[in-house]
């Protein structure tokens, strides 16, 4: 009896190690096979108001985690050099691309931390504009919209002021003590915001066209 079952348990698993082996033959053979996050997952139907966002870098984090545009992977960027954390979950809305050749960046409240390379669906509510270093990189204000604290909100202006005042310091310290400028802007509605994304989701159209034509 031992030894048919010893010859079961062999014969089952098998089939799982040769579908494992041509995992990662394919993988080493084909370097499209894992998924892009910025590319391949969609951004949703209810784009450009209610839209799938990726986390690079979770809520309370010193670490500036980013996507790696050549892989897909979540990298760690850097440690922030201030000594301060990231107020809310942080992240890019895939398949769309800004002035500055990088997705959009989206800034989630909601009560939770959120792993980096996790997706989520995000409501937009505002429009963070933003300079950095000379170069206009805004952020869009969203909240998730399945946290069932921040489901409800429709606009900045129903988030207390104090958080507002929060976010807007974050982005005006975390790099002052690596000697580079940040100027932040006062907050726009959300209708600003949806704008934007819809910018920068026609942008990402003609990018990928472009690709197509070379």
């Amino acid at each position: 009896m031992a030894d048919n079952h010893g010859k079961v348990g062999e014969e089952s698993s098998e089939p799982r190690k040769v579908r494992l082996n041509e995992r990662i033959l394919s993988s080493l053979s084909r370097r499209s096979v894992a998924a892009h996050p910025w590319h391949d997952l969609e951004i949703g139907p209810g784009a450009p108001a209610v839209f799938n966002c990726v986390v690079e870098i979770p809520k309370g984090s010193k670490v500036k985690y980013e996507l790696d545009k050549t892989s897909g992977l979540i990298k760690v960027d850097r440690v922030l050099y201030s000594s301060v954390v990231y107020p809310h979950n942080y992240g890019f809305i895939p398949r769309t691309i800004c002035e500055d050749s990088d997705p959009m960046d989206v800034l989630v409240l909601m009560q939770e931390q959120v792993l980096p390379g996790t997706f989520l669906r995000a409501r937009a509510i505002g429009l963070m504009p933003m300079i950095d270093q000379g170069e206009r990189d805004d952020k869009i204000i969203a909240v998730c919209a399945d946290d069932p604290e921040f489901r409800h909100y429709t606009d900045l202006k129903e988030i207390p002021p104090h958080r507002l005042a929060e976010i807007h310091r974050f982005f005006e310290d975390y790099k002052k003590n690596e000697n580079k400028k940040v100027d932040v802007e006062d907050f726009l509605p959300a209708e600003a915001a949806i704008e934007a994304i819809k910018y920068s989701m026609d942008l990402y159209a003609s990018y990928i066209v472009e690709s197509l034509r070379k």
